[in-house]
């Protein structure tokens, strides 16, 4: 699996070329009191770039806009060599009933406004950040169609969107020559699996690159909680451990995940962070892990995850200690239903 930034894979079914980890930007902006200054932002972007890597993944609604800003501000002078991506959905102006949705509106004032922030006259790739359960999807596919007829935006996917949406908007899309949804952005991890179900299969056949946010489960994965952590205060709601206690990304079960990677990273010699990140990249279907680094050193740290390697007996302890259960009737068809299916003999599965 060992690779480089520089490494391009494309997206999905377009030919866009991205590197195999994208470059978070959530925490870029303090103006909420907390997150990634613009020094230790140019930072990161500096190594990032000076090791080949090119996609990077905003949002407008990411610290209410600032990360935009930030982010505009230090791609003057190389904005073409970046993959930029950003979202939309999520309120700006609350209690403005327009300002949030999936709908043409929205998206469109959206899109215009994510554009001033970050002086750019297009963005690479714009996603519908999420599904709101209101919006008719040929109005969506249609607005996004006419953005992409614009030169606004060149390329489109979804994120938070629920399985049979997404492949439902992707056929009408095909069916009406409209722009077709090259990636899907979830939550993948060794404690999330359950995309495994539904989302990640049908992005795989539909054509779809997947790019898991946290992969590192909220910092679960990086070894820094016990299980003394599990007494947070699930009210309080003012730091990402009590956070994670009441979304219940850390519990019993998630911090036994996070101990086999602890062990599996001591036998390789590196640190768990890498080994979260490395085990995302052994599904095929996973285009690009987004990283949420919030300094330098995270960023130092997670790059040296695209060097590992795991024996088979390492990547199958991983497996078992995370393994799921898939549901009906991905259970069934694995089942022995399959022999009477094909008269008892053997079909290979097309590749």
């Amino acid at each position: 699996m060992a690779t480089q930034l520089d490494h391009y894979r494309l997206l999905g079914h377009s030919g866009l070329r991205v590197s195999p980890l994208a470059l978070g930007t959530m925490t870029w902006g303090v103006t909420q009191g907390w997150g990634t200054d613009e020094a230790e932002a140019r930072r990161i972007l500096d190594l990032y770039a000076e090791q080949g890597g090119n996609s990077i993944d905003t949002a407008n609604f990411y610290a209410n806009g600032e990360s935009e800003r930030l982010l505009g501000r230090l791609l003057q002078g190389r904005r073409e060599r970046f993959v930029v991506a950003s979202k939309y959905s999520l309120t700006m102006r609350p209690g403005d009933p327009n300002a949030s949705g999936n709908h043409r509106k929205n998206m469109v004032q959206s899109v215009e406004d994510s554009l001033r922030r970050l002086q750019t006259d297009h963005l690479d790739l714009l996603y519908l950040h999420v599904w709101d359960q209101r919006t008719p999807v040929d109005e969506i596919l249609r607005a996004f169609d006419d953005l992409v007829r614009a030169g606004k935006i060149l390329y489109i996917g979804v994120s938070d969107t629920p399985a049979w949406q997404a492949s439902r908007m992707q056929a009408i899309a095909e069916l009406r020559g409209w722009s077709r949804l090259a990636a899907l952005q979830i939550p993948y991890n060794l404690t999330e699996r359950s995309v495994e179900r539904e989302l990640i299969p049908m992005a795989a056949a539909m054509g779809m690159g997947v790019l898991p946010w946290s992969p590192l489960a909220g910092g679960v994965l990086s070894g820094k909680y016990q299980a003394s952590d599990l007494q947070a205060d699930r009210s309080a709601m003012n730091s990402r451990k009590a956070i994670n206690v009441a979304t219940g990304r850390l519990s019993e079960r998630t911090l036994g995940i996070a101990d086999v990677v602890g062990t599996v990273a001591g036998e390789i010699g590196c640190t768990p962070a890498q080994v979260a990140l490395a085990w995302t990249l052994l599904n095929p279907a996973v285009t690009s892990p987004i990283l949420g680094t919030r300094t330098l050193a995270q960023l130092q740290d997670n790059l040296r995850a695209l060097a590992l390697d795991f024996s088979a007996g390492q990547a199958a302890r991983l497996d078992t200690a995370s393994r799921i259960d898939l549901g009906f009737p991905h259970e069934f068809l694995a089942s022995g239903v399959i022999g009477p299916m094909f008269g008892n003999v053997q079909v290979a599965a097309r590749a």
